[in-house]
Parts: C-alpha cells; structure tokens; sequence
C-alpha cells in the first residue's frame, strides 16, 4: 500500500488516492502523520468549495490541525530528528519579505497554508514539512493533542490581540472547540474570569466542566465584561458582544459572520471607548501551547469526541451535522 490520502474530488465527495512519497530536501522532513483535527474550515470547503476568497478549483486534501512521527530529514535539518514525535504549525511563511521581515509572518503574501487553496492538507499519511514548522512534542503529550495545538493557538493569539491582563474578565461567544480553547487559554493567562455562551446544552455543560461559568446565549445576564472573543460566527452576536463591554473593553473577532455584514452600532459603543481587532490565524504560539498543555496549566479532556480512520474522512467531515453532541474529530491517517 503507497502514500494513502483523503482527497476532495468535488463538493461533498470524499474518495481515498494514494499520492506520491514525500522526499526529504534540504530542509525539511517527512512525517507520519498520526492525528489531524478536523476544523469548520475543513468542513465549509467541502460543503461549499470556498471560504471568502480562498476557491477549491481542483482536487484538494484537507486538514491542517496535526500531529506527527518524523520519518525521515533533509539536509541541514538540526532542529527534529528522526523518531521525534512532533506537533506542525500548518503555515509556511516565505521569511523574507516585509510582513515577515517585521515578525508578522501569518500576514505573509506568500503564505503557504495546510489545506488552504490552492495547497495540499495533512489528511495523507506522509507529508514533507519544512522542518522549521516542526515543534517536538514531550512524551507525556499524545498526538491528538499536538494536532490540538492548532486551535489553541488561535486562542492564545485572541487573546493576545485583545491585551488580556491578568484580572481581566473575559466574556466568550461560542463554547466549540475554539471557544473552548480561547476560555483555557484566558485563564492561563491570568484571566479573573471567564464566561462562555452556546445555545448546546452539550457544550456548555463540558466548559461548565471545566470550571468556567455559562450562559445559555438566549438568557444572557447583565453583567459586564474587560475583554470578549467572538468564536461564534453567528450574524448578530459579535454586536451582543460588544455590548456586554465595560469601558475600556477590548474585543478580538475569531468568529466571522459568513454574511460578511456586520453593522456596529458606533453611536451607542463610542462612549465606552472599546478596541475592536480581528483574528487570522497566529504567530509564534506553538512553544507556549506546547509547553500550556504538557504542564496542565490548559486542560483539553473531554475535547476530543470520535476518532476515525482514514477512510472513515466523509463521516469525521460531516459528524457535526449529524452528531449534535459531539466537539471534536480527530482522524487517524495511519489506519485505514
């Protein structure tokens, strides 16, 4: 049996290929990959071929939540070695232009991203990484939860986006995996609180879990907020949000209202001076992640709810639309 892969062949279509065995130039390194989070990016590509401007027009893997086995290095690779069980941050950046040059390398120009037209995801067996997107991962860490290192740094840097203090109290819209994530990551931070909304029952009752406080979104309560994240994505809410802010609040959008039409009411929020910023993706937050997670000072129990092989890719992709109690899938490349 070769390079095994799920690929999406069209919209809604899942169909298994073998793809060509990765070589390890100078560089990089090829990975077994063992475990890959499936993300709503995952799932709305394949419902609906495109996410804003970035179109599905051929054939594509998904996945870009992963964790894996080095199998092999390149040339002048000193920083994994073969054996080294390792967590990938899925975005290549070119390290050389402006953005980059600044230490702003997830606004690259020429990014390149897991399982972002027009590139290849992680849903195959083997992939060649450049090796500087490698983070080992310490024994006591799994791989499902290197592969959860992905979402969680989209909360560290939500959190960092909104100057989170320690003290703050934090209000967060949307208890999915992200939310989740985000809460966790608030507290690590030094968050006095932390809030998060849903309208599942199911969700709020596993942040409730692990000891945040909730609010079913329907049945809000008056109390006011330092910082909000938005991971919703749902019309209306970020607004609900915003007025929950005390003054001098701090607001990060993760979640994007798929309208794209999101009306502020600036008269109204103008007085409390708040500080709106948006969320695309991350940077520099693998180590910290890593390091949050091996130490317990993140918990990610409970998050991970089904696990299936590789040529069980359709049911993961569509579980959220048929499992309303369900949080995360993860995806095991090396079982068929």
């Amino acid at each position: 049996m070769g390079n095994m892969a799920a690929v999406m062949t069209g919209i809604d279509v899942i169909e298994i290929q073998e793809r060509p065995e990765p070589v390890a130039e100078p560089g990089t390194a090829v990975v077994a990959i063992q475990s890959v989070g499936v993300c709503g990016s995952d799932v709305a590509y394949l419902k609906h071929g495109r996410i804003g401007d970035y179109v599905v027009t051929g054939d594509i893997v998904l996945g870009h939540e992963v964790a894996g086995e080095v199998i092999e290095v390149g040339p002048g690779v000193t920083n994994v070695k073969v054996g080294d069980r390792v967590a990938i941050e899925p975005g290549t950046p070119c390290r050389n232009c402006k953005e980059c040059m600044h230490g702003r390398y997830h606004l690259c120009p020429d990014f390149v991203f897991l399982a972002t037209p027009p590139y290849d995801g992680a849903l195959v067996q083997r992939l060649a990484v450049d090796a500087r997107q490698l983070f080992p991962l310490p024994d006591s860490m799994s791989y499902e939860e290197g592969a959860l290192i992905e979402p969680l740094s989209v909360g560290l840097w939500a959190c960092k986006r909104a100057s989170l203090q320690a003290g703050d109290r934090v209000l967060i819209s949307g208890s999915g995996p992200v939310g989740l994530l985000a809460a966790e990551a608030a507290r690590a931070l030094g968050a006095s609180t932390v809030t998060l909304t849903d309208v599942s029952d199911f969700r709020l009752g596993l942040a409730a879990s692990h000891g945040f406080t909730v609010e079913k979104a329907d049945e809000p309560s008056d109390e006011l907020f330092d910082v909000y994240i938005e991971c919703a994505g749902v019309p209306g809410v970020f607004v609900q949000g915003l007025m929950r802010l005390d003054n001098g609040g701090r607001a990060a959008m993760v979640g994007l209202d798929k309208t794209d039409k999101t009306q502020l009411p600036l008269a109204s929020l103008n007085p409390h001076e708040l500080t709106i910023v948006q969320v695309n993706r991350y940077q520099f937050t693998w180590p910290v992640g890593i390091s949050l997670v091996s130490s317990g000072r993140i918990d990610v129990a409970g998050l991970v709810t089904h696990e299936f092989s590789l040529s069980q890719t359709a049911e993961a992709l569509n579980l959220s639309s048929t499992v309303p109690n369900s949080m995360k899938a993860v995806i095991h490349p090396q079982k068929l």
